[in-house]
């Protein structure tokens, strides 16, 4: 079966943080702070903080309005950031567009960041020494890792350059790393001839938010497919009115790639894993004789 199960690698890597925690004293706090009422962001907090109360870590969502001024905000993480009792602070995006994202995210406490958005974080990144790493693209590497599918010398193709995905990613894999070492091409919306540059792709990585966009003439025999897109599509035998597909045409690329991730259960769930992940890593790190296990 090509297909892989981030679900299952994920439990894994939580597991082992469930009980790594349960021999220290106290529990992390973490605390999501969410502005306005997006469906889609309401489910996302939910899923992380049902997995937070299943490995032990305690979690608060603080809810704001859409209306909510940016000044209020910045007041309200400069509360958390000076609670000792915090171990992490995680601000849900996308915000409303009257705030601005990369400001309030560099307002965090930057050992408080565990989604790894801040800027030392980011920069931390850049120079190879980050602690605190964007999660999706550390859930990407776990995959990786786990499939024993190197990346030393691959082709890796990136469609999409955001700040959460593609720009961590392409560092991360262009490190001198037993994970790096790749000749990363990140692609976007003014790529010129997109799919002739996909189907050079040994490993291809698609995260831009287009459902089904990548199809099985844009890439080659053998590839490694790993979808970020989580997109919902009108679905009436759905109980919910609609289903999720992500950006790969799964069913008609699977049979070329080598490995592929599915939507629901591939990036998803790792993704949730790394952000935990990170708070342990917040959280040890306040305990001098303390030892992270990978």
């Amino acid at each position: 079966m090509n297909s892989i199960n981030g679900k299952q690698i994920a439990d894994e890597i939580l597991d082992g943080i469930r009980v790594q925690l349960a021999g220290q004293r106290g529990r992390p706090k973490l605390y999501f702070v969410s502005v306005g009422k997006d469906p889609a962001s309401a489910v996302y907090v939910r899923n992380k903080q049902r997995v937070a109360e299943r490995i032990g870590v305690a979690s608060e969502v603080i809810a704001l309005p859409s209306s909510v001024s940016e000044k209020e905000l910045l007041d309200i993480i400069a509360r958390l950031n000076a609670d000792r009792h915090v171990t992490g602070i995680l601000v849900q995006l996308p915000l409303p567009e009257s705030l601005h994202t990369q400001r309030v995210i560099n307002a965090i406490d930057p050992q408080k960041d565990v989604d790894g958005f801040h800027a030392w974080n980011m920069g931390s990144l850049v120079q190879d020494s980050a602690s605190l790493m964007p999660c999706t693209p550390s859930g990407i590497i776990e995959l990786l890792r786990h499939e024993n599918i190197a990346t030393d010398g691959k082709h890796v193709v990136i469609v999409g350059r955001s700040l959460i995905v593609g720009k961590p990613l392409a560092n991360m894999l262009l490190a001198k790393s037993d994970s790096g070492n790749a000749t990363v091409t990140v692609c976007h919306s003014h790529t010129k001839n997109l799919f002739e540059i996909t189907r050079t792709a040994d490993i291809l990585v698609s995260a831009i938010g287009k459902p089904c966009f990548i199809t099985a003439d844009a890439v080659k025999e053998g590839v490694v497919v790993i979808d970020v897109g989580i997109n919902r599509l009108a679905d009436a035998t759905q109980a919910s009115g609609y289903r999720l597909v992500g950006d790969v045409d799964f069913d008609n690329v699977a049979p070329k790639a080598f490995k592929i991730t599915p939507v629901p259960g591939g990036v998803g769930p790792m993704t949730i894993a790394c952000l935990m992940r990170n708070l342990m890593k917040i959280f040890l790190a306040k305990k001098p004789h303390a030892v992270y296990l990978q």
